[in-house]
């Protein structure tokens, strides 16, 4: 939002590094700068599961497992946050979008969430728990949907007794922008002022719009009785509290020159760089056309996000940019001597028929030796840039737009070899580039070094590790996608009737925790003991994982678990742990899990989390679906 401020990668890529460290050292910069320039809270921490990829708003988000969510929270409110928020590097971490709006009826990011008690404390409240009770996040911002029938902005159950009774919750609750306005056009009230009141009742303590329901009439709120001076104090304290516990009462001043000397410094963009190298995944490299060799005559840089800063930084970024932005285009140049032609055509636009070149495309890749064509979406960031993702951009369909299909298309029919980079925040349904391109990096939205990151990438100077924390749908009529399903969808599809869809393969064109390297690694020696225990003892799994490529790399290992038997479904398989390791080429190296009560627990038919007795299969794998060690242990 401020120009000036370092510009890292956003949602999906950091949720692509499964790199925790590194997202508290990302959030740790962003509060030191914020603090720096007089921002005391950050509000951008969207925590909730990404369940449905139509949402524009997805970007922000990190993935769409619990699990995973659940620990970038811990992450980010210990990095932002820290456990002194008067120490002047700090600032206030606001999770968003409380308890979620990511599952809504028709993809629709303010739509109705019609889901079941189940199903929000399952899958939405993990991140809250760990980011609130067990981290101690001192902001929330209210999501804007109506939650089984009744407005988050009007839910004292939502508000107050989950978020303050359960979850321990002792800090601000903001609404979203709007938000209270939700109260009218759900038709609960047709009066702002009444909108007002209802807020106020529930829990809620500041607007963030200057909206009458919590200005003006909401003294006459007061004075009519509808709002007691018990719920406008409470709030005040709540404002009140914060301020002193930052420290703005004794020093609310900020220091210009210590402003200037922490805002994007060298070793902030370094950071930023190291983000988008590790939340870059390798989709397809057949034939290992990567990493190219910087020898290479000439190369083709087309496509729509392959010179465009914008589209690499995500929403809401300011319309004057104070610091140069590496794009692809530039990133590529940088890496190749002078000798090398580097012939850049944007070809077409994002949507549209502007700046239509597909010929010039098309002729520039047939003379090359190598066409690296860039593709995906334009991020809203407030102009006049007409944006297919980004918050409030939710889209029907997850195929290219405007012409980039007949772009690809064409410039693959040259004969010349081509490699696909994706700048998009939402996961697309590319089953013809899967098909055809041999090469695929999915590059998210990567920052300010983005065109570094992808030229290291593609010229073999990083060796990719990012491993996908959302699933990649072939089509948006298959959804819901995500890989923890119910038993009943793989019955269906692949045991019972074996029938799977009549028009369409049911498979995902790249699974939860996919991503590929230039080495390879090989799973050795499970062990899980004790085999058997009771019911709340621990168990401890290892495995053993050699590099058996030839250069070093990066692998993220991944526990599932499943729950055999038990009272309730539980899904197929669940993420219960990781362990991103960095291995020499023939080096062996140990990995080693805890599974706890914490991991093993389930909500049982009344709704209460408990430790069940049966058998429980393990998993290791490099991915969701390539599972390469299978093991069990009993609890009793």
């Amino acid at each position: 939002m401020c120009s000036g401020a370092t510009i890292f990668p956003e949602g999906l890529t950091l949720g692509s590094t499964w790199n925790m460290d590194l997202i508290r050292d990302i959030y740790t910069t962003a509060a030191r700068e914020a603090r720096a320039v007089g921002i005391h809270s950050l509000f951008t921490l969207v925590v909730e599961p990404n369940r449905d990829p139509r949402l524009g708003r997805n970007q922000e988000g990190y993935s769409e497992d619990p699990y995973l969510c659940s620990r970038i929270a811990r992450s980010i409110v210990q990095g932002a946050q820290g456990s002194d928020i008067s120490r002047s590097d700090n600032v206030i971490a606001g999770l968003c979008h409380y308890p979620g709006q990511s599952q809504p009826v028709s993809g629709l990011e303010r739509g109705a969430m019609e889901i079941s008690e189940r199903t929000l404390r399952e899958v939405f409240l993990p991140p809250w728990e760990a980011g609130i009770r067990e981290s101690g996040a001192l902001g929330v911002m209210a999501t804007y949907p109506d939650i089984n029938s009744l407005p988050t902005h009007n839910s004292k159950y939502i508000l107050t007794d989950i978020l303050r009774g359960e979850l321990e919750f002792k800090g601000l609750v903001l609404s979203e922008g709007g938000g209270v306005q939700t109260n009218i056009y759900n038709g609960l009230t047709d009066s702002e002022k009444m909108a007002g009141a209802m807020a106020a009742n529930a829990g809620m303590d500041v607007s963030i719009s200057f909206g009458q329901g919590y200005l003006d009439e909401m003294i006459e709120n007061v004075n009519e009785g509808r709002v007691s001076m018990a719920v406008i104090d409470r709030s005040v304290e709540r404002v009140l509290k914060i301020k002193f516990n930052l420290g703005l009462f004794d020093d609310p001043f900020i220091n210009p020159e210590k402003a200037v000397a922490v805002s994007h410094t060298k070793e902030n963009q370094d950071l930023a760089l190291k983000a988008a190298r590790e939340g870059i995944v390798l989709l397809r490299n057949e034939g290992k056309l990567l990493p190219l060799k910087k020898n290479i005559r000439s190369i083709a840089v087309i496509g729509p996000n392959a010179d465009d800063e914008r589209n690499q930084l995500g929403d809401y970024t300011p319309n004057t940019l104070l610091h140069d932005i590496m794009t692809i285009t530039e990133g590529i140049r940088d890496k190749l001597p002078a000798s090398a032609k580097v012939n850049y055509v944007r070809g077409c636009s994002v949507i549209g028929n502007e700046g239509l070149e597909i010929d010039r495309a098309v002729k520039t890749a047939r003379n090359a030796s190598i066409a690296v064509v860039v593709l995906g979406e334009n991020t809203w960031n407030g102009d006049t840039n007409p944006a297919t993702d980004g918050e409030g951009f939710d889209a029907a369909t997850l195929e290219l737009t405007g012409h980039q299909q007949e772009l690809i298309e064409k410039v693959y029919a040259t004969g010349t070899p081509t490699v696909v980079v994706l700048i998009n925040g939402r996961p697309l349904a590319i089953p013809w580039i899967r098909e055809h391109i041999p090469a695929i990096i999915e590059a998210w939205t990567p920052g300010e070094r983005g065109g570094t990151a992808v030229a290291d990438i593609l010229f073999g100077d990083y060796n990719p590790e990012g491993k996908l924390s959302i699933t990649i749908p072939r089509h948006a009529e298959k959804l819901p996608v995500y890989y923890n399903y119910k038993p009943s969808k793989s019955y269906w599809l692949k045991e019972g009737w074996g029938n799977s869809y009549s028009d369409i393969d049911p498979l995902p064109l790249f699974e939860f925790g996919f991503g590929m390297s230039y080495t390879t690694f090989e799973y050795s020696d499970l062990k899980i003991t004790p085999q058997n225990t009771g019911l709340h003892g621990t168990i401890t799994v290892s495995a053993e994982i050699r590099n058996s490529g030839e250069r070093a790399g990066t692998e993220i290992v991944q526990l599932y678990i499943r729950d055999r038997i038990s009272s309730v479904v539980t899904p197929v398989k669940q993420l219960k742990g990781f362990s991103k390791v960095k291995i020499e080429p023939g080096e062996r190296k140990t990995v080693t899990f805890s599974l706890t009560d914490k991991e093993l627990q389930l909500l049982d038919e009344n709704l209460v989390w408990k430790v069940e007795p049966g058998d429980f299969d393990v998993m290791i794998g490099a991915s969701s679906e390539d599972i390469r060690l299978k093991g069990s242990f009993s609890l009793q």
